[in-house]
């Protein structure tokens, strides 16, 4: 029966997705008018948890218009840039809200962020005003000579329980302030889902952060997505959150898609491993939204009596791996794992609606695999320049055509803008985002005749060894399964005197496992038996933490730099010498040849 229920679900999705009209831009719609739909809806109804506080959809409401009247009295207004430095919490939901209520657009900074990074955001947006949270004043004061905002004027302090008075550069802004009006202000009922909600930026693994431009128009189909599509979820479901709000994941397929049905959301400040099922028991979550490593770090822990006794029954994210996907689903007992694949600036992306196995599903954009030539780092063309889409089942580069219905909205620079972008790809005219990520198409089963797609890896990240193509998330997935070790984060490595790089994997060794005791021997045994030559790394570098961005996605850029060399690494190291079976300690004896070039690997 089941069966039967999930066949016709899933065929409901699919002539919704083949009907539905794209909005146009001029539509009045915004995200800050959800807020406002659902205090109308749903006034008493639990909004938003954390901390022990609660919120309900006419409170959230409340607060948020007290603030854009404030806002507004202080000249914000549509287009002005306002900077958002806050850990999770309701008051950041608060400011978004208001701040997207006057049409003004909310410059989400990475809490982590200091000095050169978090000065380059705030100036790039032209912002004219910084909400800040009280928990992240001193690495703000360490940049205010150098923004040009004006103290005692533009610093909007945002309390987090502390006493302290108020720094004097700042003015403290309190959405529980009686004498700001509470009432819904105009704006939000003119503004036009065209218009741009957010600034959320890039990584910045490749120079300073880019501010990608969000509009309504992005951010609700999104959310509207994650919702009906990936999660299906109603109003009286409960999403758990612990992802940063700064990042599209868990603002848009976390945060707005709970809001796009009016269910409540538990916000936490960040992921906590030990804490994570005992929210979700305290709060009787339906389903949360991860990303990255996220499940990995969750699958780590030891097995419980207690894993399938939760509530969850389904989960929307990006970066489950093959390798734990169905151990995962079965371990917890998930009836449904939404994967999605997209970039917060990209025009399109792919989602997995129909609750199949190790994919992120079917495109929601027109989009081409094109061949792709590693070695090089450049896409291979015909005589006439022009790409070569690749056969089903081959990985090449993801190409998504930018049309009027899958527009490509661009950075605040535009030199940024037109670097993403390919023209005259398969003929004259013709444009492409350039996702900078290799896939490729997989056979699902039945699927309702649509192509499903797997992430196979960033370009940069897979390698050539051997003249051989080497995919780090293939090779990873492998020794993770290794019973000495949680993660691994494979990279590959330049050798004076060889061609292309050389495989080297940084691993995490399982709590009580130490580098004396690890098994080394088993481990070497078992890269031999699971992979292919050219793909066993030469190197092995044992950390004590796996290094990953705020979001959870695999940090290489540091590791890879570092690479094996003695005087940039104060870990363990492990190298698999030329003729030997298993790997031995790299000591300065024999790093000193390998630099001189008398290895021959």
């Amino acid at each position: 029966m089941q069966t039967i229920r999930n066949f016709f679900g899933d065929l409901r999705v699919l002539a919704a997705a083949a009907t539905t009209k794209p909005p146009a831009a001029d539509d009045i719609n915004s995200f800050s008018l959800l807020v406002e739909q659902n205090a109308k809806s749903y006034p008493d109804e639990i909004a938003l948890i954390c901390e022990g506080e609660k919120e309900t959809w006419s409170g959230l409401n409340a607060r948020a218009n007290r603030v854009a009247h404030c806002l507004r009295s202080n000249g914000i207004g549509l287009g002005d840039c306002v900077s958002l430095f806050m850990q999770n919490r309701i008051e950041f939901v608060v400011q978004i809200v208001a701040i997207c209520k006057l049409g003004a657009v909310a410059g989400l900074i990475n809490t982590n962020l200091t000095r050169q990074q978090l000065t380059h955001c705030i100036n790039l947006t032209a912002s004219k005003k910084i909400i800040f949270g009280e928990e992240l004043t001193e690495p703000l004061n360490e940049v205010r000579e150098d923004l040009t905002l004006e103290d005692g004027r533009d610093y909007l302090l945002v309390r987090d329980g502390g006493h302290r008075p108020a720094p004097n550069w700042s003015v403290e802004l309190d959405s529980h302030d009686e004498a700001l009006l509470p009432t819904d202000p105009i704006e939000t009922r003119q503004l036009q889902i065209g218009h741009t909600a957010l600034y959320i930026f890039t990584s910045g693994t490749t120079g300073l952060p880019k501010a990608a431009r969000v509009s309504h128009r992005r951010m609700l189909p999104a959310a509207g997505m994650s919702a009906n599509f990936l999660l299906r979820i109603k109003q009286t479901d409960r999403m758990y959150n612990c992802l940063p709000l700064y990042h599209g994941t868990g603002l848009m397929v976390g945060l707005t898609a709970a809001f796009t049905v009016g269910a409540s959301t538990v916000i936490r400040r960040k992921l906590s491993v030990s804490a994570f099922w005992d929210d979700i028991r305290k709060h009787n979550c339906t389903c949360f939204v991860y990303i990255g490593e996220f499940l990995r770090y969750l699958m780590s822990q030891p097995e419980s009596s207690k894993d399938r006794e939760n509530p969850i029954r389904s989960i929307v994210g990006n970066g489950l791996r093959p390798d734990i996907w169905k151990a995962f689903k079965e371990r917890f007992d998930i009836e449904r794992i939404g994967e999605f694949y997209g970039a917060s600036e990209g025009n399109g992306g792919f989602a997995n609606v129909f609750n199949k196995e190790c994919t992120v599903g079917l495109g929601i954009a027109p989009c081409k695999i094109v061949a792709y030539d590693i070695a090089n780092d450049e896409i291979i063309k015909t005589d006439q320049g022009f790409c070569i889409e690749q056969p089903d089942g081959e990985p090449g580069l993801l190409l998504i055509e930018i049309t009027q219905t899958s527009e490509f909205e661009g950075y605040t620079s535009e030199d940024a803008t037109d670097k993403k972008i390919l023209r005259d790809v398969f003929e004259d005219g013709d444009a492409y985002f350039n996702s900078g990520d290799l896939m490729k198409t997989v056979d699902v089963g039945f699927a309702f005749g649509r192509k499903h797609y797997q992430f196979v890896d960033r370009v940069g990240d897979t390698f050539r060894w051997k003249s051989e193509n080497v995919s780090t998330n293939e090779v990873g997935e492998i020794i993770n399964q290794h019973n000495d070790i949680i993660f691994s984060n494979v990279y590959g490595v330049e050798i004076p005197g060889t061609d292309g790089r050389a495989g080297m994997a940084a691993v995490v060794l399982r709590e009580g496992v130490t580098v004396d005791s690890v098994d080394v021997q088993t481990l070497s045994e078992h890269i031999a038996d699971n992979l292919p030559g050219y793909a066993r790394p030469i190197f092995l570098r044992l950390l004590e933490d796996l290094p990953t961005t705020t979001t959870h996605k695999l940090q290489k850029n540091d590791l890879r730099d570092q690479a094996f060399h003695l005087d940039k690494v104060t870990d363990h190291l492990f190298v698999m010498k030329p003729g030997d079976s298993v790997y031995s300690r790299l000591d300065s004896d024999f790093y000193d040849k390998i630099v001189q070039r008398e290895v021959a690997f």
